[in-house]
């Protein structure tokens, strides 16, 4: 077994070799700009559609009504400042919830400082947010409900289908940040009532720099990039060929190969779990304990500090996270670990473990084999630890 193990999948995925291979020609053979006119431009237009066509038919959609972008934090951008400006004389009102992505979190911060109102939603001890909740919130002004698919850190499932029921019934726009739900579990946007949907290819084994906001048919839309005429007028700069062929073969492999790829995950995190709780004490699994991805887990473990558990993990070549990568580095704890009722101390010792395809049992095996020595070893240098033993024996 190699000692180099990748459990952070969340933040990124190896890019297939299915997917490079039909990515390669557009690099040095089939380069031509799909807005020109001759032939190696022409069939360049013609791929690009054909890409649209695996990405709506991934999330249940129609060709029309996909347009490509850089990537999640993109589309995230579009959909919310889009939707916000077109429909401005409708309202100002936004809803959303705490343990949004920072994508959509800095993107209505960003809307407040302009004057519109945003009324972030709380959520239960499992990440979830209540659809009444939803429904009390939304008002006269009320343009749009932002409301994650599945959250980055701890992989819990929002009731999507039942906010949009009600986004629906009271004529409000429903987008969702489906980027860690894309490709991983089925999504229908015409059943789940989804009037805007972000994805990314690069959290489905495709590339990196490419992503796609789905539009229903008749939603007005407002673009965020000005310049040339591509994508139906919507979102201008030369199309990333390559990137667009990579991510349609990206989401015809993962949506054909999803109930199989699911069965091995949800067995290895299951098998995780369980080594986990049984292993290891005053550790708290946090999420929803079954409407969850189903690579996706996050242990909360007491009186450590988990940079010091991923450096100490990455010295046994296991390679983990604590939370969003976007936040690397950051000395503050979880904003989604703090929304689901974690205090500061405890937020700070989280591990987020996302498995992947090629990951085998054999490797979380090794995991469950070298995870409780770390832990015991930086309890044994925490005040803290020390602290609670001192009171466990009085």
């Amino acid at each position: 077994m190699s000692t180099k193990i990748y459990f952070d999948h969340a933040a990124t995925t190896p890019v297939r070799k299915e997917v490079l291979d039909t990515m390669l020609p557009y690099f040095t053979q089939s380069f031509g700009n799909p807005s020109s006119v001759y032939d190696i431009a022409r069939k360049n237009k013609q791929v690009i559609d054909q890409a649209r066509e695996q990405i709506a038919q991934g999330v249940g959609a129609s060709p029309e009504e996909i347009f490509f972008t850089a990537g999640g934090t993109e589309s995230d951008n579009w959909a919310i400042k889009g939707v916000i400006e077109a429909n401005a004389k409708k309202g100002n009102h936004i809803i959303t919830s705490t343990i949004e992505h920072h994508a959509v979190m800095h993107t209505c911060d960003y809307l407040e400082s302009k004057g519109i109102e945003v009324t972030y939603l709380p959520v239960d001890e499992y990440g979830r947010v209540s659809p009444e909740d939803v429904r009390g919130a939304i008002k006269d002004n009320t343009v749009l409900i932002t409301i994650m698919f599945a959250n980055n850190e701890i992989g819990t499932l929002q009731p999507i289908k039942e906010i949009g029921a009600i986004a629906k019934e009271k004529g409000v726009l429903f987008h969702t940040d489906a980027v860690q739900a894309v490709g991983h579990i089925p999504i229908h946007v015409k059943d789940l009532n989804i009037d805007l949907l972000s994805m990314s290819g690069h959290k489905l084994y495709g590339p990196k720099g490419i992503g796609a906001l789905y539009v229903r048919k008749g939603v007005k839309i407002k673009p965020i990039l000005h310049g040339g005429a591509q994508e139906r007028n919507r979102r201008a700069g030369t199309e990333n060929v390559s990137g667009i062929v990579g991510f349609g073969k990206a989401m015809e492999l993962a949506v054909k190969e999803m109930d199989t790829h699911n069965q091995k995950l949800i067995a290895l995190r299951d098998q995780l779990i369980r080594g986990i709780a049984e292993k290891i004490d005053h550790v708290q699994l946090n999420g929803h304990p079954t409407e969850r991805l189903p690579g996706s887990v996050n242990f909360t473990f007491e009186f450590i500090e988990g940079e010091s558990l991923l450096l100490l993990l990455d010295m046994k070549g296991i390679f983990a996270s604590s939370g969003s990568a976007c936040t690397s580095g950051s000395l503050d704890p979880s904003h989604v670990l703090l929304a689901i009722g974690l205090p500061h101390e405890k937020a700070h010792g989280s591990l987020r473990i996302t498995l992947g395809m090629e990951n085998t049992a054999e490797e979380v095996e090794y995991l469950l084999e070298v995870l409780p020595p770390i832990v015991q070893r930086l309890r044994e240098m925490s005040p803290l630890y020390e602290e609670y033993i001192k009171n466990q024996k009085r």
